[in-house]
C-alpha cells in the first residue's frame, strides 16, 4: 500500500498524489438519514482528542467503531469510555475498515496532513483539529485534496460556530464600523513559577514497549526514543508551530471570517522564550504583524506570564468598534467566555448607539454532524478558512524563525524548516 510519508517523499511528489493518486480507492460515502447512526473512528487520542471524541459521543445516533493512537495508554483510554471499540496503532489500519462513516484527526501537528490526506481518498468525512497542517505546501495540498473530494470537512476553529463571529460578521456588513484600517487580538495565559505551559509530566510507561515510535516520527528524520518529545511535542518546531498554531490561529481564523477576508501580503513576528527558561524551542512571548490589501494591519500578541487580559480582538474603524472580550481559551475543551460589544465613534457616526452582541452559539461538533446527514460541505470551518488560517501562522512563525518580514511569496516558496 501506497503512503503519504512526507519524510519518504520530496515535496512536490506529495503535492502531486494529493492531487490524485492517494493511498485508497475512493469508497463512495454511506448516504446518511436524519436517523442513521454515523459511525466514527478517531486518530489521536490525547487530552484534546479525547475531548472530541466525548463531544462527538454527545451527539444523537454516534456511534465511535475504532481508535488509532500510536500509545498503547490512549488507546486504553478510548477502551475505557468506549467499551468494545477496536484499537490500532496504525492509522491505516483504522481507515481500511468499512463500517466507519467519518474521522475525527486529533494527532500531533506534524501528522494532520498524512491522514487528511488518507482519510479523504478512503471516503471518509473528517474533523481535523487545528491548525489544518504543519506547513504551507501541506494545507495547499489538503485544500486541494477537499475541493476534489465529496467528502464533508469540519476543521478544529470551535470558534467559527460561536454567536460572537455571527454578530462581528452582521455588523461589519452593516458597514457600521465604517473604514477598518486595525485588529487588535491578543491571548494570554499564566503558569505557576518554574513551570512552563504546556509541560507536561511524562507516564512511566512512557517507552518503546507501549509506544510505536516509528508512527509518531512517519515523516520525520529517525531519532532514537525520546519521551519528551513524544508527550511534549507542542515545544518542538519539527512537531508544531508553537503558540501560533495552538491559539493565534483559532483567533487569525475569527478575524479573517468576520472581514472575509484574503491571505495576508505580509508577516512579522517578535518574541522568544521569556517566560520559563525549560527545553522548548517555540516562543511564550509573540508579537505578530500581518498587512492584508486594501490598507489593513491586523495584530495578535500573546504571553504565558499574565492572564489578566485573556482572549479578545477589537476592529477599530472609522465609525465604530466591535470588542470581543473574553477569558483565555481552554486548551482542552476549547471552550471560553465570551461576549461582544458595538461602540460608536461620535466624530464619523454621531448618532449611533453601543449595542451588544445576542446571537446564539452552535456546537461545532453538532455541526459536523448536521452536514454529513444532509452532506451540506459548507460547514462552519471548511477547509477554506482551515487552509487560509494556517497560512496565516505558517507565514508569521516564519517570519520569527527568519527574523524578518516574510511576503506571502516568499512564504509559499519556502522550504521546511525542522
Amino acid at each position: 500500500m501506497k503512503k503519504h510519508l512526507l519524510g519518504g517523499i520530496d515535496r512536490r511528489e506529495f503535492l502531486a498524489m494529493a492531487g490524485g493518486a492517494l493511498a485508497f480507492a475512493a469508497i463512495p460515502s454511506r448516504v446518511l438519514g436524519a436517523n442513521d447512526r454515523i459511525r466514527i473512528g478517531i486518530i489521536g487520542a490525547g487530552d484534546r482528542g479525547m475531548q472530541d471524541l466525548k463531544d462527538a459521543l454527545a451527539q444523537p445516533n454516534v456511534e465511535c467503531v475504532a481508535v488509532a493512537d500510536a500509545y498503547r495508554l490512549r488507546q486504553e483510554q478510548v477502551k475505557a469510555l468506549v467499551p468494545g471499540v477496536a484499537a490500532y496503532d496504525d492509522p491505516r489500519r483504522l481507515l481500511e475498515r468499512t463500517d466507519i462513516d467519518a474521522v475525527i484527526i486529533a494527532t500531533p501537528l506534524h501528522l494532520h496532513a498524512n491522514y487528511f490526506l488518507d482519510s479523504l481518498a478512503a471516503g471518509k468525512d473528517l474533523y481535523c483539529e487545528k491548525t489544518m497542517t504543519w506547513d504551507i505546501p501541506e494545507a495547499v495540498a489538503c485544500r486541494e485534496a477537499a475541493q476534489k473530494s465529496k467528502q464533508v470537512v469540519q476543521i478544529g476553529l470551535q470558534h467559527e460556530s460561536s454567536g460572537e463571529l455571527a454578530d462581528a460578521r452582521q455588523l461589519y456588513k452593516q458597514g457600521l464600523l465604517g473604514r477598518v484600517t486595525m485588529v487588535e487580538s491578543w491571548m494570554s495565559r499564566n503558569t505557576p513559577h518554574g513551570h512552563g505551559q504546556w509541560l507536561r509530566a511524562i507516564p512511566a510507561d512512557c517507552n518503546p514497549q507501549h509506544v510505536n515510535w516509528d508512527l509518531f516520527l512517519v515523516n520525520r528524520p529517525k531519532m532514537a526514543f525520546d519521551a519528551n518529545k513524544f508527550i511534549n511535542w507542542r515545544l518542538f518546531w519539527e512537531f508544531s508551530g508553537g503558540n501560533v498554531t495552538e491559539n493565534m490561529v483559532h483567533q487569525i481564523a475569527w478575524i479573517m471570517t468576520a472581514m472575509n477576508l484574503p491571505l495576508p501580503t505580509a508577516a512579522d513576528m517578535m518574541g522568544g522564550i521569556y517566560s520559563e527558561k525549560d527545553e522548548r524551542q517555540v516562543p511564550d512571548t509573540i508579537a505578530v504583524s500581518f498587512e492584508f490589501p486594501n490598507d489593513l494591519t491586523v495584530v495578535w500578541q500573546s504571553t504565558f506570564s499574565n492572564s489578566r487580559y485573556g482572549l479578545g480582538e477589537r476592529f477599530l474603524g472609522s465609525d465604530g468598534t466591535v470588542e470581543h472580550v473574553s477569558g483565555a481559551t481552554d486548551m482542552v475543551t476549547g471552550k471560553y467566555t465570551g461576549g461582544i460589544s458595538y461602540y460608536p465613534e461620535k466624530t464619523n457616526h454621531p448618532n449611533g448607539a453601543a449595542m451588544k452582541g445576542s446571537s446564539a452559539s452552535q456546537n461545532h461538533m453538532a455541526n459536523w454532524m448536521e452536514c454529513m446527514r444532509t452532506r451540506n460541505q459548507k460547514t462552519n470551518a471548511p477547509v477554506e478558512i482551515g487552509y487560509k488560517s494556517a497560512v496565516a501562522a505558517h507565514m508569521a512563525n516564519l517570519a520569527y524563525r527568519q527574523k524578518r518580514r516574510i511576503t506571502q511569496e516568499e512564504a509559499f516558496a519556502a522550504k521546511p524548516e525542522y
